[in-house]
């Protein structure tokens, strides 16, 4: 475990500021102690001698006040970049899931990420608060005081330069295991996390099979297992901190005897020796804290690794990225990465005569700018071991995607919005999907309807600003008449039957799509839920939208989309 992670400062800029300000407050807490060690010794020194020493006195509260001031300015300059350094790394780390997508998503442990985004961040106050600043006081003072030792007294200097090494040598022993036990610790508590979520989300099947409380017995194993290993980091801690103690003891012991010997003898002033003797403990003093508050960190820092672990990988996909969009294009207009032998899909048109008229349609409105502005190209497009499929969306019609289960039909749209790597090629626009954020130009509502806990406004809305009047027209056009916008859904949209719930996914895509009509509408299973007549009517719909210029992509294993498709991409067909 590094000290300090140069990918903290790359990532978080309020870490890099507050390296600034508290190597000033270290040069200031340095000057403090020499100077308070120099008017302690003369104030001891003049009144032994009969002087007076008030203004000694004075100097010394004064400089009392003033480290006071000095580390109460270290923490809350701690608790304060801390803070903002959480924040950077939450708003870095979610922008990372975005551009990793859904698919990275999904097959990792979203409440270990959670966990890691929440309590594992807030961690950071103890890192920032009390072991940066230690750190730094080392670099700072450490040096400064030995060396100022060295001047005054360089026997004593020598007799510190030898013992200090021996405690990092013991934090770093320690240290070694210490991360063994603390990374045990972390990841017990997500996996803690993530089985609580997992039984929670579960609990109705678990009771319906009476296993609810094997479940609950798991959590609890789990729970004791994290004390367990709680216990074992506070020991290590307590190990640490006794070592740390007992070497800074033995230096300091070894200066005072020498220093007492040698004024016994004659060789040195009372005013040297108190000097460095008082100056001894400050010099330890730094590195015995960062040994101290190391512990009290590692959290925080085990928590920071994963989030760096993300962003590096988030990096490095756009570098791989952008490094496969560079390959030079062939004569047939495929990356070489796309070029080899395999079955294309089978293309059929099973409305002929509707998609000679769209055409003619768009043609007649001398449209062709809009319609290369919104088509979409697909060519040997393959993801996994699944066959490669080719074909071409244009404004104005409707394309299905149908064939058996198991066929792609989903990894297809998975691949197209983000959450699914892939080869060949896909182009919205003439430009590669890779290099878009879906939402810029796909609306799209999947199988799961996706819902979240508000009203059925916000849930067609999401996130957007919501317009009364553009919600009741998406509901209605989906279908969905009969629910209420202001209606409050649960946890997971509860509170709405399975066909309601599917209706206000697809008025959710209808609404994007409104917004924006050179968005592709992408529709996965939109009438699985759904009764022949209200199939009938959202078939309508989507034909009604299509004939208005939409872009539309619908998946769907119902033979009655046949009857508003203009084309047709069968997968799992053979040519």
């Amino acid at each position: 475990m590094k000290p300090v992670d140069p990918r903290l400062l790359k990532y978080a800029g309020a870490a890099r500021g507050f390296f600034v300000l508290a190597a000033a407050i270290g040069v200031l807490q340095t000057a403090v102690v020499i100077a308070f060690a120099w008017f302690l010794t003369d104030a001891v020194t003049g009144a032994l001698a009969g002087r007076s020493v008030v203004s000694s006195l004075v100097w010394m509260l004064g400089l009392a006040l003033l480290r006071g001031a000095l580390i109460a300015a270290s923490d809350f300059a701690g608790m304060s970049a801390a803070a903002r350094t959480g924040t950077q790394l939450r708003g870095a780390l979610i922008r990372a899931i975005g551009r990793l997508g859904p698919g990275w998503l999904a097959s990792r442990n979203q409440a270990s990420l959670a966990v890691t985004a929440g309590h594992g961040l807030e961690a950071l106050d103890q890192y920032f608060a009390k072991y940066l600043p230690q750190l730094v006081l080392t670099v700072i003072a450490t040096p400064v005081i030995v060396v100022v030792m060295w001047w005054q007294d360089w026997p004593s200097g020598l007799t510190t330069v030898i013992t200090l090494p021996l405690i990092p040598i013991f934090m770093i022993l320690i240290g070694i295991a210490t991360r063994t036990v603390q990374r045990k610790q972390w990841q017990t508590l997500q996996h803690l996390a993530a089985r609580f979520a997992d039984t929670v989300q579960g609990l109705a099947t678990l009771r319906l099979f009476g296993r609810e409380r094997r479940a609950a017995s798991q959590i609890e194993a789990t729970a004791d297992r994290y004390r367990s290993e709680t216990m074992k980091v506070l020991r290590f801690s307590f190990l640490s901190g006794f070592a740390m103690e007992l070497l800074s003891s033995i230096a300091v012991a070894l200066i005072a005897v020498a220093v007492g010997f040698r004024l016994l003898a004659g060789d040195m002033s009372l005013e040297v020796g108190l000097f460095v003797l008082l100056l001894a403990p400050e010099a330890f003093l730094p590195i015995r804290q960062v040994g101290v508050q190391f512990h009290a960190a590692t959290e925080g820092v085990a928590a920071t690794e994963d989030v760096f672990a993300v962003l590096d990988e988030a990096g490095e996909r756009e570098a791989s990225t952008r490094l496969r969009l560079a390959q030079p294009v062939s004569s047939s207009g495929l990356r070489p990465s796309a070029q080899r032998p395999a079955a294309e899909t089978r293309l059929a048109d099973t409305r002929g005569a509707l998609s000679e008229r769209s055409e003619t349609k768009r043609v007649e409105r001398g449209a062709q700018r809009r319609v290369e502005a919104a088509t979409l190209t697909v060519e040997h497009l393959r993801v996994r071991d699944l066959p490669p499929v080719s074909f071409t969306a244009t404004p104005g019609t409707i394309t299905l995607i149908e064939g058996p289960s198991g066929s792609g039909k989903s990894s297809l749209i998975s691949a197209l919005r983000g959450a699914a790597e892939f080869e060949g090629t896909a182009a919205f626009a003439g430009t590669d999907v890779r290099t878009l954020a879906p939402a810029e130009w796909i609306a799209w509502a999947g199988q799961a309807p996706g819902l979240i806990r508000g009203t059925i406004g916000a849930n067609v809305a999401l996130g957007s600003e919501p317009q009364d009047d553009s919600i009741r027209r998406a509901l209605d056009a989906a279908c969905a008449e009969d629910l209420d916008p202001a209606q409050e859904l649960g946890v997971q949209g509860s509170g709405l039957s399975g066909g309601q719930a599917q209706r206000v996914a697809v008025a959710r895509a209808l609404y994007r799509h409104s917004a924006d009509s050179v968005r592709v509408l992408v529709l996965d299973e939109p009438s699985s839920a759904l009764d022949a007549d209200t199939e009938q009517r959202l078939w309508t719909t989507l034909r009604s939208r299509a004939d208005d210029g939409a872009t539309i992509l619908l998946v769907s294993h119902r033979r009655s989309a046949r009857t508003v498709a203009d084309r047709v991409v069968t997968l799992g067909v053979l040519a």
